[in-house]
């Protein structure tokens, strides 16, 4: 609080003095009603008066964000210091490891290296490497977490390096839950206290290396998902610039009706809201349908924000939010404390509580929601339950830039004949489910679904049903507090005997670690071509994610997640069609079996109790026997293995750095690949499978890695050398220069010779040709990951141009040095014929560059043609103009420390 001009209150609980920051009397200083700002900026107003030192925030950047106003072109940049910061394994290893890289430097540059440490409190949860290779078998998890820590020793290894080297950083071991669920069950206290005399109190916020931080939103905690670089600067006190957010309202009227899940809610919401285009705003929800969300829904509700491509969906503190508080074991004191905290500072939602102005509103009506999935390929793609069948027999034939798999008719009714060891025969075609997983934060942090899961399993046991034997089944929650509450009311028995064994305590399925499918099912789908079906209750179903053998992939309910599963196949009208035979050969329906709204609340009320929280949370930090028998070596330092596969010194801090050392213009630039829209940071970063026959699989055996220790793109972040050969590597992945063919290949110029994308670039680089990438609408999409951004600067892409781009991932390019650049309105690569043969030269329009300059590209075709084009700057803040010219954050923030 150097240099704060702002005065203090006392709050008193009971014989207790706090002090805070009145935000309403210090908006009234600038003539602002407060009352009438959305809440999710009136937590901004707070911590930008917290932090205002007169520097990174002055007076007058609280003035312009109080006089905030609902509609306005030209929003203002605005920093944010957040109150913490979480991470999870697959991207809070390379943050990491780059933080122990800063060290190393800083040693070599004379420096003390352990003045490097995070400045906030910093929760890493280990849930992102356990994989479901055992499945179906009552020690499905203690098998997958023995095969985790033997896969993961060097990586786990250097975490509990980092946990007694790094002040402020706590470490969750493996098999305590998912980040989000973690986050919003045990780890936010929602209102923050620091010092010691008279305790300062502020609202809990937090940046998270993982897009679905918003989860949190549901509990009343401004936060989102960064990239690992920006998480980094969060962490060293430096000042992470954002645009002020246009705030959207979302009102919500009436309730779900009988028969109707949350998960329904969240896939309708998803979809409206992408149609709508909430792209880069805050979502605020208010209305009379509030009430009718639990802080449950809540949270699925914000779990999904990623999805439907705003930053922020925020649910206000009120009554709902403190009864969670108490259901999930807080202490009387904090409860007590957020009550009184909120209430003071005008920002505790009641009854009376004024609407704030929006910049616009958009209805939704909570009755009109039908039980439903989305897929097979984008979560924003809801079908209505009796539509399924149908609508994935049209997607059979529809062409594949139209979300389809483009079969033709002669391979429609392919059929393929399985024979299981043994001696059971089945018969595989089109839409068999093979994958069937209960899975992901979204949808296992409500109790409402994962009871309602277990009671229509009783039920279809007790009406003799049994699982297809080709469907992979698995379960894996998001904390122990599921798994105890199953146990507790005896339905995880029923489970179980339909192949749903808790397999793991961690996202599993849900980021692709769905484990091996049988071997003769996989040769029956390749064999018969067929376009086979996974069923999750994740979040995310884009292309080659969930599994490389599931070209559909449908996110449903944690119930209709069995029912597929029962039924075996995708294509089935659970209206008119029975879900299997029953006993005496009775025809079975899914109404049959699926529990009514007063089971599901008999169900939570008896079973999800604080004493449940307290119990599965009291040694959450422990680990098990794997984690603390770990020999690690207690110094401030990490000893770089030259000959570890998995963690690497990156080489950031010598390919550049410091004052203005990157070209602000790019001459003679080839294009290494053309894209089209919705292009995810999966595509871009995989962080699944790594194939054999890929460049960083060719690697990995040149190490003499075999194949079956490779493990994930996702586990080896911090190994660079194998991130940058996986970049671009999405087996599913068009590049439009490749002539049809599918994966991580280009064609190089000017010999047009086609090989991988790493052997391209690679070539490119030591003859010093700078890079540039193409690429239609919604570019980087998806996971908050930071190798998205990395793994093209080491392949020596320079600009990235785009018709637009995910709010992350740009933030992500201009933190690595690369330049984003947007094409003027209804122009993209077609439209002014780039192929991919042209050489680029791009030019700044003005000095020095400020946030959205307009910049040329030239184009130079082979044939002596030359034509230019505008586009626009997408580096949005001063800041980072300021890190594009240093060639990116870490080496920007390395001088600093320097």
């Amino acid at each position: 609080m150097t240099g704060n001009q702002f005065g203090l209150k006392i709050l008193k609980i009971g014989n207790k003095e706090y002090q805070y920051f009145p935000i309403e009397e210090i908006a009234s200083g600038f003539g602002v009603d407060a009352s009438k700002l959305p809440y999710s900026l009136r937590i901004l107003l707070e911590a930008s008066i917290r932090k205002c030192d007169g520097v990174s925030i002055t007076k007058e950047d609280i003035s312009q964000l109080a006089n905030w106003l609902p509609k306005n072109d030209k929003r203002q940049p605005l920093a944010f210091f957040p109150a913490r910061v979480v991470l999870q394994d697959f991207t809070g290893v390379p943050v990491l490891v780059d933080l122990a890289a800063m060290r190393t430097e800083l040693e070599r540059r004379g420096g003390d290296p352990s003045s490097v440490n995070p400045t906030i409190p910093v929760d890493l949860v280990i849930d992102h490497s356990v994989q479901m290779d055992f499945t179906g078998i009552p020690d499905a998890l203690q098998k997958n977490v023995q095969i985790e820590f033997e896969r993961n020793r060097e990586r786990y290894v250097f975490l509990r390096w980092a946990q007694q080297a790094f002040k402020n950083l706590r470490i969750v071991p493996p098999s305590r839950g998912i980040i989000h669920q973690v986050n919003l069950e045990r780890l936010s206290p929602v209102v923050q206290i620091s010092g010691d005399e008279i305790p300062l109190v502020y609202p809990d916020s937090v940046f998270g290396t993982d897009s679905h931080t918003t989860m949190i939103n549901g509990l009343g905690v401004l936060g989102w998902g960064v990239g690992g670089i920006e998480a980094i600067a969060a962490m060293l006190d430096q000042p992470v610039e954002m645009v002020t957010p246009d705030v959207i309202g979302v009102r919500l009227t009436g309730k779900l009706r009988e028969g109707v899940m949350p998960t329904d809610l969240v896939l309708h919401l998803t979809q409206m809201l992408r149609k709508v285009g909430v792209v880069n705003t805050f979502l605020e929800y208010f209305g009379d349908g509030l009430a009718s969300l639990s802080l449950a829904d809540r949270a699925m509700v914000a779990n999904m924000t990623p999805e439907n491509g705003a930053t922020v969906s925020y649910f206000p503190v009120d009554e709902l939010t403190l009864d969670y508080l108490r259901l999930s074991g807080r202490s009387s004191e904090q409860v007590k404390l957020v009550e009184a905290y909120f209430q003071a500072q005008g920002l505790l939602k009641t009854d009376r509580s004024p609407d704030p102005e929006f910049t616009r509103v958009i209805d939704f009506d909570l009755s009109e929601i039908e039980p439903s999935v989305a897929g097979p390929k984008r979560p924003q793609d809801r079908i209505g339950l009796g539509h399924v069948k149908s609508e994935f027999r049209r997607s059979l034939t529809r062409p594949k830039a139209d979300r389809g798999y483009q079969l033709t008719p002669e391979t429609l009714e392919n059929k393929v004949d399985v024979l299981f060891s043994d001696g059971e025969k089945v018969t595989l075609t089109h839409g068999a489910v093979v994958i069937a997983s209960i899975t992901s934060c979204t949808n296992t942090s409500n109790p409402d679904v994962m009871l309602a899961a277990g009671l229509m399993a009783r039920k279809a046991v007790e009406a003799g049903l049994s699982m297809q034997p080709y469907v992979k089944t698995s379960l894996a929650p998001g904390s122990r507090v599921v798994a105890e509450y199953l146990q507790r009311s005896g339905l995880q028995e029923y489970l179980d005997r339909l192949g749903f064994h808790i397999a793991g305590l961690g996202c599993a399925t849900c980021i692709g670690n769905s484990g091996p499918l049988n071997e003769n099912i996989v040769r029956a789908i390749r064999a018969g071509e067929l376009v086979a079906a996974a069923v999750l209750s994740g979040n995310r179903n884009f292309e080659g994610r969930v599994s490389p053998h599931t070209l559909a992939n449908f996110l449903a309910s944690p119930p209709l997640v069995m029912a597929y599963a029962l039924a075996g196949r995708i294509d089935i009208d659970f209206e008119a069609e029975p879900i299997g035979t029953g006993k005496d050969g009775r025809a079975v329906f899914l109404k049959d079996i699926w529990p009514s709204r007063q089971e599901i609340v008999e169900a939570v009320t008896t079973f999800v109790t604080p004493e449940l929280f307290n119990s599965a949370y009291a040694d959450i930090f422990l680990g098990d026997e794997n984690w603390q028998k770990m020999d690690i070596q207690a110094k401030p330092n990490y000893t770089w293995d030259v000959g570890s596969t998995y963690i690497q010194e990156p080489p950031y801090f010598t390919m550049a750095g410091g004052e203005e050392k990157n070209d602000q213009n790019v001459q003679n630039a080839r294009v290494l690949a053309i894209f089209g829209d919705s292009v995810t940071t999966d595509h871009i970063s995989p962080a699944g499978t790594i194939a054999a026959d890929s460049p960083a699989g060719v690697f990995l055996k040149s190490l003499d890695v075999s194949p079956a220790d490779f493990n994930s793109y996702g586990s080896r972040r911090g190994n660079d050398r194998v991130m940058v050969r996986g970049t671009f590597a999405n087996q599913r992945l068009r590049n439009f220069m490749a002539g049809g063919k599918e994966g991580g290949f280009t064609i190089s110029q000017p010999d047009g010779k086609l090989q991988s994308i790493y052997e391209t670039s690679h070539n490119y680089m030591e003859n010093g040709i700078p890079l540039v990438v193409i690429a239609g609408k919604e570019y980087g999409t998806g996971s908050s990951r930071d190798w998205a951004a990395k793994g093209p600067m080491l392949l020596g892409v320079k600009i990235v141009i785009a018709e637009s781009f995910e709010r992350i991932h740009r933030s992500n390019l201009a933190g690595m040095g690369i330049l984003p650049l947007q094409f003027l309105g209804g122009e993209n690569a077609a439209t002014l014929g780039l192929d991919g043969s042209e050489l680029l030269t791009i030019t700044f329009e003005q000095r020095p560059i400020t946030p959205g300059c307009k910049v040329t590209v030239t184009a130079d075709k082979p044939n002596g043609n030359r034509f230019s084009f505008h586009t626009i700057s997408r580096l949005d803040t001063p800041l980072e103009v300021q890190y594009y010219l240093r060639g990116g954050l870490l080496p920007s923030v390395m001088e600093n420390l320097k």
